[in-house]
């Protein structure tokens, strides 16, 4: 049976990244506030890979898509995302991401582009509740990540069931169309 997620980090340790085509996705949750901030990464053709400072560092061309959670008690949701602070930063505007509310009122905002590397880029290596998996180019790819993204919006970020699987196919739509493995990638 084919590998379909591993823990990136893992991964790296066994030697089991994949040169070729892969998604990279990274989860950051304020364990105090639940306010949680999601990073996709689509890669090709990687000439090299290795540790730098907390991460692993990829030489190769991707694409970088963003995710927030806000609870519905989050303090800071009328600030623009590329002006918050710290670990709450996107360098997004809200005009450039999809929003969709929860029925508990909890939002989802969503990158409606991805940001362009054409060299190199890092991921962080996770601590505490954070994560940061390798999703393998498997011909069920995207139904995995989707299966992914409904669980951890829904056990994660306490979004209710029925809307962390409709926010999930949304995600994935847009990955898929954005940042999929097409003619740049071959």
């Amino acid at each position: 049976m084919a590998i379909k997620a591993l823990d990136l980090f893992d991964a790296f340790n066994q030697n089991k990244l994949p040169k070729g085509q892969a998604y990279l996705v990274s989860s950051f949750v304020n364990d105090h506030t639940g306010y949680t901030r999601y990073e996709i990464i689509s890669y090709s053709g990687v000439k090299a890979i290795y540790p730098e400072g907390d991460g692993l560092t990829f030489q190769s061309q991707g694409k970088k898509m963003h995710i927030l959670v806000e609870p519905a008690s989050y303090p800071h949701k009328g600030i623009e995302p590329y002006l918050r602070s710290g670990d709450e930063q996107i360098p997004l505007r809200f005009k450039e991401l999809e929003i969709f509310t929860s029925r508990n009122q909890i939002k989802t905002l969503i990158a409606k582009q991805p940001i362009e590397s054409l060299s190199s880029f890092t991921v962080t290596k996770p601590r505490g509740f954070n994560i940061s998996f390798v999703f393998f180019n498997n011909p069920d790819i995207y139904a995995t990540m989707a299966l992914f993204f409904e669980k951890s919006f829904n056990q994660d970020a306490a979004i209710p069931q029925a809307d962390a699987k409709k926010t999930a196919r949304e995600v994935v739509t847009l990955i898929q169309k954005n940042m999929g493995f097409k003619n740049e990638y071959a």
